[in-house]
């Protein structure tokens, strides 16, 4: 089986359906996106250690999600078909976001992005799932979005967020604020 098309060639590859679209398309940018953060989450999966188990296999179930994120993105509305995206995944990482939340070390100022190797590299999750959502914002403009998807990508940096400082907890690193942070969360946690 060949992997290449030649479609690309030219600078134009197909969604699902098979409409052609540019490769700098808002949509293409959003679902590539999305791959980017899938490819970094997977990453991130090989580096981390033996103690952190459970949140690997976490990580690899979103995975799945990413996935379902990304054909949703790559499927035109004029399909008129449901979305891949389970129904309960927005659901599903606020329970993980307010357990992770509720075990960690109270805050109330800004943190920089940092401490063990594996919270780091959620920290860089956090922001390429930013910059999936802003792709996203962008491609609304012109395209109709289900609710759900742009809903579970928003919550995606807080989960990366939670889980990063969850890991510094669980691994005895203290987090480090930010020198100029007034107090700015007034519930004793985020």
């Amino acid at each position: 089986m060949r992997i290449y098309t030649k479609t690309g060639d030219k600078g134009m590859t197909r969604l699902v359906g098979g409409v052609a679209v540019s490769k700098d398309s808002d949509r293409v940018e959003s679902y590539g996106t999305i791959d980017e953060l899938n490819s970094w989450v997977g990453y991130t999966i090989s580096q981390f250690s033996n103690n952190l188990i459970n949140e690997k296999e976490e990580l690899q179930y979103l995975q799945h999600f990413l996935f379902d994120v990304g054909t949703d993105l790559a499927t035109p509305q004029s399909l008129n078909r449901s979305i891949t995206l389970p129904a309960d995944a927005v659901a599903w990482l606020e329970g993980r976001i307010d357990e992770y939340t509720a075990k960690s070390p109270e805050i109330n100022r800004f943190i920089l992005p940092g401490g063990t190797s594996e919270a780091s590299m959620l920290h860089v999750a956090r922001t390429i799932a930013r910059r999936a959502e802003r792709r996203m914002v962008r491609l609304q403009t012109t395209s109709k979005l289900p609710s759900e998807l742009v809903m579970f990508v928003n919550r995606l940096s807080d989960y990366f967020y939670a889980l990063a400082r969850y890991i510094n907890a669980k691994q005895g690193r203290e987090d480090i604020f930010y020198s100029r942070s007034a107090e700015v969360f007034h519930n004793s946690k985020i």
